[in-house]
């Protein structure tokens, strides 16, 4: 009998230990398959779904020709086969959130090699010689490898700039080209780089501000060896885009504004509705819950058009009335752009000291505010702790609306875009979640931080409450038009109209919106829907955990992952309210 009890106890160790062994071993094969990944994309310096605002030149460039694609989509199938023979339960808990992210992420990567987002290497906004021009004044250059790896860069920027215009030739024979009203005037940010002189160049900047450690020799070559590059690489390379974009690609642009008049036009905006909302919402539900946010968001701005008095022509003509007004009377336009720049850094400074109030967690990292002179606003984020984080915003006082500031600011910096970035990038996580961008979360979660303000003691002044509502009826806006354009055949004029009548925006800015969401299908619907899950998510908190919801621990859970698709943000909350009852 004594000799079966012992036999069932080393029965019961083995068995254990065996147990062991196989977790063990499927955590560090999967840690060795992310680790492999992340060498590979950062050979190749391409890493799928980060926000391309983040991108860093340095060093010889990416690869965009057809080799280099077919190169990286064998590279992600080899890695979904090695993905497939992992069992999934044998992961810890920690192993298995990043199993089902990766997997997430390569089987998006896999869906992207199908469609046709290669053939719009530009939008409305940017593109890859914005992005390449803009770069560098948001970069550390502190040591001599700092300066060598850019001048590499300008180097192999005609190169670089070659694969991209040939994509774009690409898409041309395809069929796959932006629409001509939304590039009008898209030339100019190509010949605002044509420069006569390489001082005058945007990549010059780092050779006019080097390090204080730096010999007189050293920033005279480093200097002549940027002129001749800027003078022979560069500026060549902007005129060559410039010749064919102006010649080649406007001539044959695309008449309508709607991906779906393309052949195949109407499968590729599913997908691209499904990137960006990271759900499986048909155009259809997203229309319908967009004019159901408008009717709603309306009520609640009328009431405050009746709070202050406002005295209409006509109770029909109301909301229209004081739109207009918002947009017309000096009182809502500060004096000059030292004065927008002032107050917006008095609204931040303000926001950082309550975060602790709604956060356990905050970052080290910091952020700047600088100006925007053609892109509006917009948040970039740091490629490293070395620099900080940079909001930029519009500081021309007649296109920067006061009553907009409050919500403005917290969306793009604290404790909207810069806090839940700067967080990200501090996980102790893979490194491929660290910088991992899914619209519906980071543009959610800045439309979510624009109500918490409210919470927060903002908007005290009701034109400013009236200028958040204002915002949130603008991302409404967008799931109406954004589909409509796409999906249900709407003119631009169409959505102009639309657009202007429920928002304050200046003309130019319902222009500009209109064609950026032409230019860049499914993008501007991640705003309201990432919103409304995490808002969906809250209210499902508090109800279930009552007195033991803490906001703290709820803000914590929701950023303390880095970017998540809202099914697995989800999942991520419904394990938190478990663990606090």
């Amino acid at each position: 009998m004594r000799y079966f009890t012992k036999l069932a106890v080393v029965m019961t160790v083995m068995s254990s230990l065996v147990s062991s062994y196989v977790l063990a071993d499927a955590n560090s094969d999967l840690t060795q398959i992310i680790d492999q990944h992340w060498q590979h994309a950062s050979k190749e310096k391409v890493f799928f779904r980060t926000d391309p605002d983040g991108w860093k030149p340095s060093g010889k460039l990416a690869d965009f020709s057809p080799q280099g694609i077919q190169r990286r989509q064998d590279y992600n199938n080899l890695v979904l086969d090695k993905l497939s023979e992992l069992d999934p339960t044998k992961l810890s808990k920690d192993q298995l959130m990043n199993f089902r992210l990766f997997k997430y992420e390569r089987e998006t990567e896999q869906q992207s090699y199908l469609f046709q987002d290669k053939y719009f290497p530009v939008n409305f906004l940017s593109g890859w010689h914005t992005y390449f021009a803009d770069a560098p004044a948001n970069m550390a250059f502190l040591t001599t490898q700092d300066y060598d790896n850019f001048l590499i860069s300008l180097a192999d920027y005609p190169r670089f700039n070659n694969e991209k215009i040939d994509l774009m030739k690409a898409g041309l024979k395809a069929g796959y080209v932006h629409a001509c009203k939304s590039f009008e005037n898209y030339h100019l940010t190509i010949s605002k780089h044509i420069v006569k002189q390489a001082k005058d160049s945007a990549v010059f900047d780092p050779f006019t501000r080097f390090p204080s450690t730096f010999s007189q020799a050293q920033k005279q070559a480093y200097t002549q060896k940027a002129s001749q590059l800027i003078t022979q690489k560069v500026v060549p390379a902007y005129q060559y885009f410039y010749d064919f974009f102006t010649q080649e690609y406007i001539p044959n642009c695309r008449q309508t504004p709607g991906i779906s008049s393309i052949t195949g036009g109407e499968q590729y905006y599913a997908y691209a509705a499904n990137y960006y909302t990271t759900t499986d919402a048909t155009p259809k539900q997203i229309y319908d819950l967009g004019l159901s946010e408008v009717k709603r968001i309306k009520q609640e701005m009328q009431a405050i058009i009746e709070k202050v008095g406002f005295k209409a022509t006509s109770d029909e003509n109301s909301y229209a009335e004081f739109l207009q007004f918002l947009a017309s009377d000096p009182l809502f336009y500060a004096q000059d752009e030292q004065d927008v720049l002032e107050k917006t850094a008095f609204i931040t400074q303000k926001m950082y000291g309550k975060l602790p109030t709604f956060f356990g967690h905050l970052p080290r990292n910091t952020f700047t505010i600088k100006e925007s002179a053609n892109r509006g606003a917009f948040y970039m984020p740091p490629p490293d702790n070395r620099t900080p984080g940079t909001y930029f915003l519009m500081t021309d006082p007649t296109q920067q609306p006061l009553y907009n500031l409050e919500a403005l600011s917290l969306h793009e910096a604290v404790p909207g875009h810069h806090l839940q970035n700067a967080i990200a990038m501090e996980l102790d996580v893979p490194e491929f979640r660290r910088t991992l961008g899914h619209s519906a979360f980071g543009e959610g979660w800045g439309l979510y931080s624009e109500r918490l303000g409210k919470e927060a003691g903002f908007y005290q002044d009701p034109y400013s409450d009236f200028g958040r509502l204002g915002y949130e009826m603008w991302r409404a806006v967008r799931l109406v038009v954004d589909t409509g354009i796409h999906a249900f055949g709407w003119s631009r004029m169409q959505a102009i109209d639309y657009l202007a009548a429920h928002t304050a925006l200046t003309e130019k800015s319902v222009r500009d919106q209109i064609d950026r969401y032409i230019s860049w299908p499914g993008q501007a619907l991640s705003y309201k829907m990432g919103e409304i899950k995490i808002r969906q998510l809250r209210a499902k908190a508090e109800t279930q955990l009552g007195n033991k919801f803490d906001i703290r621990g709820f803000h914590d859970t929701v950023i303390g992952q880095g970017s998540l698709p809202m099914a697995v943000l989800e999942d991520v909350i419904n394990d938190w309210i478990e663990s606090q009852q």
